[in-house]
């Protein structure tokens, strides 16, 4: 799609560099049967230049799109003052119009998402309960899943970053995978995250989402081309449970935050626990369960998949197929999430965890 949009706006771009030619006699270039003065051949140089600007700045990520409004306001003005020869650049100008106001969406959407994690990242303390004998209180498969982790050698973890490949589907009815990338940002005092992902449909079509996790509020935004909005969800009780039972399953990244003053503990058997996390008013539980030697296997919750009126939770569970070291630390590195619906289990996301980055200060 970028090269296409290339090769259009380049020659656009090379159409305006025949104009300065003509301004100046260097070419007849008969496409525009009007003479054009010098001074208008410098502006049809200039908006060539403008053009090709704009696209070295495409290809380098950088903000783009302001030198391609300056170029298309400057291009449109050129094509109205000789109307009944290059009108049809019009249309040129009009893709690159739509494709500018899709930039900004993207651009705006990444500086709001870069200002709610520096936030996060700046609110975040150290906690100063990861030590052993606070594990000593715990259930014995909880104890075993700490040690075995060796999240307490690290010192008190401040902040987890963390990198995700994914695989996604939308329905139960759909049934090719979407892929895409995510990166995760957790803070453990107070317990928070900010999730960002996006989403490959199509060759054309990406959709970008954010979900947070803050003072016990969560929140929820999905965006096609990080302009037109799917979902925007947030203020809503069961919204706010369904996202911090999520953190509370997510902790198997971060073993340390199961000392949490916020997480309490049930034992259930040898090897299962129950967490009851609350927070600001918002409560919720699920069961996690480990193997004979501290290996995190599943969680369980009762979870809300909808957030309308009358949804009811139902069982959602998070399963770890892979479990390696990442940044000194054992965690589950390959995961599947699955609701227990009524007619089948539908396993709906496919994760693996790339790179992993613990902050202690």
């Amino acid at each position: 799609m970028r090269i296409a949009f290339t090769i259009l706006i380049g020659i656009h771009g090379v159409i305006h560099l025949f104009g300065f030619l003509k301004g100046f006699g260097l070419s007849e270039f008969k496409a525009i049967s009007e003479p054009i003065t010098k001074s208008l051949g410098i502006l049809w140089l200039l908006t060539a230049l403008l053009f090709l600007f704009t696209l070295i700045l495409l290809w380098s990520n950088k903000t783009w799109w302001i030198m391609g409004i300056i170029a298309t306001i400057l291009s449109q003005w050129l094509i109205v003052m000789y109307w009944k020869d290059a009108k049809y650049g019009t249309i040129v100008n009009a893709i690159m119009l739509i494709a500018i106001v899709f930039a900004y969406a993207s651009f705006h959407f990444k500086q709001k998402v870069n200002k709610e994690i520096t936030q996060l990242l700046t609110a975040a303390s150290v906690p100063n309960n990861q030590t052993l004998q606070q594990v000593s209180d715990l259930p014995i498969p909880v104890q075993r899943w700490i040690k075995k982790s060796g999240i307490l050698d690290k010192g008190p973890v401040k902040t987890i970053d963390l990198e995700q490949e994914l695989q996604m589907l939308m329905s139960p009815e759909q049934e090719t995978w979407q892929h895409g990338k995510a990166t995760q940002h957790f803070s453990i005092s107070p317990p928070a995250f900010h999730w960002k992902v996006n989403l490959h449909m199509n060759p054309v079509l990406e959709v970008v989402g954010r979900d947070q996790f803050e003072n016990g509020k969560g929140e929820m935004t999905i965006k096609i081309l990080s302009l037109l909005p799917v979902v925007n969800a947030k203020s809503n009780e069961k919204l706010n449970q369904a996202t911090l039972q999520r953190y509370l399953a997510e902790i198997v990244w971060f073993p340390s935050a199961a000392l949490s003053p916020y997480i309490t503990w049930e034992g259930v058997n040898e090897n299962s626990a129950k967490a009851i996390m609350s927070i600001n008013g918002t409560t919720g539980s699920g069961t996690f369960h480990f193997d004979q030697e501290g290996t995190f296997e599943k969680f369980v919750a009762q979870r809300y998949k909808d957030v309308e009126e009358h949804a009811k939770p139902i069982e959602w569970s998070v399963t770890s197929n892979k479990t390696e070291v990442r940044d000194g630390v054992w965690i589950p590195v390959e995961l599947e999430a699955t609701w227990k619906l009524e007619e089948q289990d539908w396993t709906w996301l496919k994760l693996k965890i790339g790179a992993v980055n613990y902050k202690t200060n």
